[in-house]
């Protein structure tokens, strides 16, 4: 096809179109693209979108920036999938305009500029009917006037302008359509607070171990603390055989439980719930208790069995066995998890595996659940994750995944791809301001911000990182401002957050002691303390704040202290500004100047209101001082007001 235009460098696109970009309901989408013509004609650019599904296409007008760069935007306003491409062309009404306006300007004759430019408009009006064609006819008319100086008078007037804008006259248009899709889900999926406890570890009676029921009894607490998503290991029965004790021994004692993650017994396996926690009518009973407190529960999706799941005895081919008869057990040499079988997603049956682990996940759904927490995802095939939640989605729109996945960056970014809402990082292990800046950088301003959610974690049960090994409790509470400000999505492993567990193994890994894996616990549920206060200022600060109910709108600013981070973010319409400080150093106050994001602020003094403390400041537009005191707070959370 003959056209004049070329459009490249299109962003955002994944892979070509391969795959979509993500945002919420509300969202704009916004688009950039190199465009640029074969002379120096008039060039036109649109966005043009729609809902999939629909015949009709939406357009947004592209405005030109600087070195053929363009841009626009559109909103998505409903779950789902939309389309979208771009469209340009040489608009020859608009070229003969920008040179009538120098002809003119330079005391030319304009009698035949009027012809040729009435010669256009004929040929728009031709594609034209009704109203639209009678107001184009209507200028060509005024265009042939008798009165030479009035049809001048009236191209140059701000009406013909805009008729020009409302009527383009496209020919030969390049049209960019790779198939590119925006899918598009709930609010959730971009903001959320997450509080993870072991069910077992909930009953008030030291006597027995807790069960949904005792979780029901908590959920008052956990929405006094500001949270929204409850998250549980898994609720299955746990195996028996080859069960590992207490920080992970060999052989568990008589009565020991276990680990979660072991799942499959002679009780049931994936779609089955531990006996000692309740029954199916008493989980779908807590989902819908936490939903009257403004939570969802999160249930851990975890594809691997104890040696002793039914699927084994069922399918033994979805297994791998050895030469000498015995099924293989996980491995990560030299790490042995002898009460764990992976599955063989290799099989040659792999079609009858696929579609009974969709049965369990839409199991799930079925029960009322919404968001699942994924457990180690990368170990399995990519196809297979985008599959799950392909199938899962086009039935329930409104469910989540999770991935955990602490693995290589490649490796995380190709499940967020195909199709994971949220992301663990490696937030866990950025320990310096340095540090941290350069990686959420790497998270909001590289092409991840199109696809990947991140789900900022200073703890799990598997992860006591050396950083909060012998911790203060200043550095815990450092590290959860920083969660909970730098990403609008994060989560804690919360009893043992609050009590400030900071003791690791032995065995020079970052793990727990006495890790709640391998054991149940009974907590003083009572208990109130820094970190539980922290949790609930931050936690309604962030429900407040539309500025932190979003991770891509982060700009940093520079400070003359490393150990000191300086962060803005902000709301599109810029009537949420919150600044954050975080002292990094646990132990001494630190002090310093920050400067000041004025393409943000402006360039007028402005106050600010500590929303941790109240106490408010005046500041420039140059660089303000600040001094944190960790044992005070390590952080200003700072509401800017202009």
């Amino acid at each position: 096809m003959q056209n004049r235009t070329v459009i490249d460098h299109v962003e955002p696109q994944i892979n070509n179109g391969r795959f979509p970009i993500k945002k919420v309901v509300g969202e704009s989408v916004k688009v950039s693209a190199k465009i640029f013509g074969d002379s120096h004609d008039y060039i036109r650019a649109l966005i043009e979108y729609r809902k999939a599904g629909e015949e009709q296409w939406q357009e947004v007008e592209m405005e030109e920036a600087a070195n053929d760069l363009w841009e626009g935007a559109f909103t998505v306003s409903e779950q789902g999938f939309y389309d979208y491409r771009l469209v340009a062309w040489i608009d020859h009404l608009k070229t003969w305009y920008k040179g009538f306006k120098k002809k003119e300007a330079d005391g030319q004759d304009m009698g035949v500029e009027l012809q040729i430019g009435a010669n256009f408009l004929s040929e728009k009006a031709d594609q034209l009917d009704g109203d639209d064609r009678h107001r184009v006819t209507e200028a060509i008319q005024r265009l042939g006037g008798d009165d030479q100086r009035g049809s001048v008078d009236y191209v140059l007037s701000d009406d013909f302008a805009r008729l020009l804008h409302d009527f383009p006259l496209r020919k030969l248009n390049t049209v960019y359509d790779l198939g590119l899709k925006v899918k598009v889900g709930r609010l959730k999926e971009r903001f959320s607070s997450w509080y993870e406890l072991f069910p077992r570890s909930t009953s008030p009676d030291i006597n027995r171990p807790g069960t949904f029921k005792d979780v029901e009894a908590l959920l008052p607490r956990i929405q006094e603390f500001g949270f929204d998503v409850l998250y549980m290991p898994p609720i299955h029965p746990v195996g028996y055989r080859n069960r590992k004790g207490r920080n992970n021994a060999t052989n568990a004692m008589e009565g020991e439980p276990g680990s979660p993650w072991a799942i499959g017994s002679h009780e049931g396996g994936h779609k089955a719930i531990l006996p000692e926690l309740g029954n199916i009518d008493d989980y779908k009973q807590l989902l819908h208790r936490c939903k009257e407190f403004g939570m969802e529960v999160a249930l851990d999706l975890a594809f691997q069995c104890a040696p002793d799941h039914p699927y084994i005895e069922e399918h033994p081919e979805w297994f791998i066995w050895r030469p000498d008869g015995t099924i293989a057990y996980a491995e990560n040499p030299p790490k042995k998890y002898q009460d764990i079988v992976p599955i063989n997603f290799e099989t040659d049956d792999w079609q009858a595996l696929w579609k009974e682990l969709l049965e369990v996940t839409l199991y799930w759904c079925e029960a009322g659940v919404r968001i699942f927490r994924v457990d180690n995802p990368h170990t399995k095939p990519y196809r297979f994750w985008e599959y799950i939640i392909r199938e899962t989605n086009e039935r329930y729109p409104d469910v989540i995944f999770l991935a955990e996945a602490f693995t290589r960056p490649a490796i995380m970014a190709e499940l967020a791809k195909r199709g994971f809402q949220q992301s663990y990082t490696y937030f866990t292990w950025r320990n310096t301001a340095e540090e941290m800046r350069e990686y959420v950088e790497e998270l909001t301003i590289t092409e991840l911000k199109d696809f990947m959610q991140p789900n900022f974690w200073p703890n799990t049960p598997d992860i006591l990182a050396f950083e909060m090994m012998g911790a203060n409790e200043n550095q815990f509470v450092k590290r959860l401002l920083l969660a909970a400000t730098l990403s609008s999505s994060y989560g804690l492993y919360g009893p043992s957050y609050e009590l400030m567990e900071n003791r690791g193994n032995t065995n020079g890994k970052e793990e727990y002691y006495d890790s709640e894996k391998y054991m149940a616990r009974h907590y003083d549920w009572s208990y109130r303390n820094r970190i539980t206060e922290t949790y609930k200022k931050i936690n309604q600060i962030r429900k407040d704040h539309p500025a932190l109910q979003q991770t891509n709108n982060i700009v940093f600013t520079d400070t003359n202290n490393p150990n000191l981070l300086s962060y803005v973010k902000y709301s599109e319409d810029r009537s949420s500004i919150i600044w954050t400080i975080v002292n990094f150093d646990q132990y001494n106050p630190q002090v310093g100047y920050c400067g000041v994001p004025t393409d943000i602020i402006g360039t007028n003094s402005f106050q600010v209101t500590d929303l941790l403390t109240g106490d408010t400041f005046w500041w420039n537009t140059q660089a303000n001082y600040v001094r944190l005191d960790p044992g005070y707070w390590p952080a200003h959370v700072l509401r800017v007001d202009l």
